[in-house]
Formats: C-alpha cells, structure tokens, sequence
C-alpha cells in the first residue's frame, strides 16, 4: 500500500513590507524552521485598510524590493494577488482564495504577538480561524494577549523567536534623514532604495 504524501504547510505573512527588511526575514525563516513550514508566502498589501490615507511606496516597486530580499530562498515565495483587488485587502479574502487553490494544504497565518490582540477587529475573525492556524512569534502569554479571540482558534505560540527591533517606518525616516541602512535591510535593498531615491527628503 502506497503510503499518503505529506500536507503540504503553508506560511502566510502579510504586509506592506516598505520596506522589507531583516526583521522581516528573520520572523518568516523561524516561523518556517519552528513549524516545518514548507513554503513561506510573502502577501504584499495593495489596499491595507489600517493605512487607508497612507502613502505607500508603489506597488511595483515593493515587490521588487521583496525579490531583491527573498532571492536564491525557495522557500519563500511572494504573493501578488492583492494588487488586483478592487478594495482594501482582507486576510480572510487572501485566506479564501489560497484554501480553493490548495484545499488540501495547511494554511499557517503568522502574526506576531502584538498583533494577536488586535484579531477580534479584524474582517471575519471566526472565519480566519477556521481557516488557518495562527502562529504567534514573539514574547508575551497566551492569558494576557487572547481575551476576545473566537472560539476555536488554533495558536501555537513561539517565544524563540529572537526579536529584532526593526520598524518599517523607522527606515522611512532614517532614509528620509539621509542615515545608514546598513545592516537593516539587505544590501540588495539598501542599494535599490538608493538607486531610486525611496524614502527620500520631502
């Protein structure tokens, strides 16, 4: 008897990510390693609708940083799909989309800790839950963070992680500021950002 091929775990790490940085690296390759994640999916936000009225780097332009970050890391891919939405971009929309087109795999939404206790707020949280486990990277407990969860979400907490202070819209303003980004970003970016004048003085 042929023995059944393993589920397939998918990775789900949404952001702006403008700009992708280490931090960012570091929390998808952790979350890979501590959940045995196959494929990590970089969801890069068109329409974020906790940015509404925020002025975002080009959509384009964010990607091309992404594959500037993720090149030569099979493991991590980027997801486009938001670009072609209409309206903000949902995570349970995303969510929804990926268990059609792989209804057979193990969807794993990373968050981190600070982001668990904002979840009740989000679009559909009930439905998130049921369709994806929610993997938690970060210090904190799961008492004082998941009051006001749905019921029936699946967490797994990670404490390993190790924690890189690192902000996006810090590196925004250091940019803006004319400082270093070394050592932040990978270089590919730092060198991108400068090619083209990203973050620069307004």
């Amino acid at each position: 008897m042929e023995s059944e091929a393993p589920v397939m775990r998918v990775g789900i790490l949404g952001g702006t990510f403008d700009p992708v940085h280490l931090g960012h690296l570091v929390l998808a390759e952790q979350a890979r390693e501590s959940a045995r994640l196959d494929q990590v999916r970089f969801v890069l936000a068109a329409r974020p609708p906790h940015k509404s009225g925020q002025a975002l780097t080009p959509f384009a332009q964010r990607v091309e940083m992404l594959r500037l970050a993720l090149a030569g890391e099979a493991a991590f891919q980027i997801d486009e799909r938001e670009e072609a939405r209409a309206g903000p971009g949902y995570t349970v929309d995303t969510l929804e989309e990926l268990r059609l087109e792989m209804p057979e795999a193990t969807l794993v939404l990373v968050v981190g800790a600070d982001c668990l206790a904002d979840l009740p707020q989000w679009r559909k949280p009930e439905r998130i839950a049921e369709l994806a486990e929610i993997l938690v990277m970060g210090r904190g407990t799961a008492g004082n963070t998941a009051r006001g969860l749905p019921s029936g979400l699946r967490f797994t907490w990670i404490q390993e992680a190790p924690e890189i202070g690192i902000a996006s819209n810090d590196l925004r303003q250091r940019a803006r500021e004319g400082r270093s980004l070394r050592y932040l970003v990978p270089r590919a970016v730092e060198c991108y950002i400068e090619q083209h004048g990203l973050y620069g003085p307004r």
